[in-house]
């Protein structure tokens, strides 16, 4: 059985107030560095092999204290990128929410494109296909994910059953872990936003 710890990256200064998508340079602020230390606490007792992140520096520095703690590596992995969100990056939620079509992307996600970004079906694609790919080339593995909120909830939507025009129902806070199990037979969510 292959066991994933899927988790937000911790606090930073952009949760909340603008989208800052794939923008390099946004660290984690003081809250957010507490809460990887924490997280770090809890995660070192569990038997995780393998350390995953984003390449971006909000889930790299989540990632961090936990692979002191383990003496591990992160794995850096564009397929656990944020959403591309395009023409988007980097508005505040006040500018988006007079647009249009941000209204129509936030309830219809399934058939809509971020302009100049991706389709919600593609990154849950990307970070399914890498969740699969982790169960074949570790079945009895233990692997910590850091990512993403919606690219996180796309993971847990489709495992669940839940279309993706629903899956902003499923909280994820920051420094949030879900565990997720995968075996010949069924796969099952042990926990969410834990």
């Amino acid at each position: 059985m292959t066991t994933l710890y899927l988790i937000r990256h911790a606090a930073n200064d952009t949760i909340g107030v603008s989208i800052p998508g794939r923008t390099p340079g946004i660290g984690l602020n003081a809250e957010g560095r507490r809460q990887a230390e924490s997280l770090a606490t809890h995660l070192a007792k569990e038997p995780i092999q393998l350390i995953i992140s984003s390449p971006l520096e909000r889930s790299v520095e989540t990632a961090m204290p936990l692979a002191r703690k383990l003496n591990l590596d992160v794995e850096i992995s564009d397929a656990l990128l944020e959403v591309d969100f395009g023409d988007w990056s980097r508005q505040t939620l006040e500018q988006l929410n007079t647009v249009p079509k941000w209204g129509l992307w936030n309830s219809f996600r399934s058939g809509q494109r971020v302009p100049n970004g991706e389709m919600m079906i593609e990154v849950q694609a990307r970070m399914v296909g890498a969740v699969q790919l982790l169960h074949a080339e570790y079945p009895n593995g233990t692997i910590a994910l850091f990512g993403h909120g919606d690219p996180i909830r796309s993971v847990l939507a489709y495992y669940l059953g839940v279309p993706l025009d629903l899956f902003q129902r499923i909280e994820l806070s920051p420094a949030a872990v879900s565990i997720l199990t995968l075996d010949d037979t069924a796969p099952k969510i042990l926990c969410m936003n834990r």
